[in-house]
């Protein structure tokens, strides 16, 4: 199972969350924030269809694969003010 970070950050003025180099649109309180990425690992959490996908590397090449709609990540927030 893949394990995932959720990072709350000061943000344009504001609060965001962060994944990786991925920051979330920014929210105008922290605890905002920290709702809203509470709210995306509950959505994550939940099972989807097993379908294909396509996607592209960090190199431009495409690679095809089944995503096993049970397979979901493990996923906290770091949260340090």
């Amino acid at each position: 199972m893949t394990h995932i970070v959720y990072e709350i950050i000061p943000h344009d003025g504001g609060w965001a969350f962060k994944l990786g180099d991925t920051i979330s649109q920014t929210f105008r309180s922290h605890d905002a924030a920290l709702a809203a990425a509470k709210r995306v690992i509950r959505e994550q959490s939940l099972p989807d269809e097993t379908t294909p996908i396509e996607w592209e590397d960090a190199q431009g090449e495409w690679h095809e694969e089944i995503a096993k709609g049970d397979d979901r990540p493990d996923a906290e927030i770091s949260d340090k003010p």
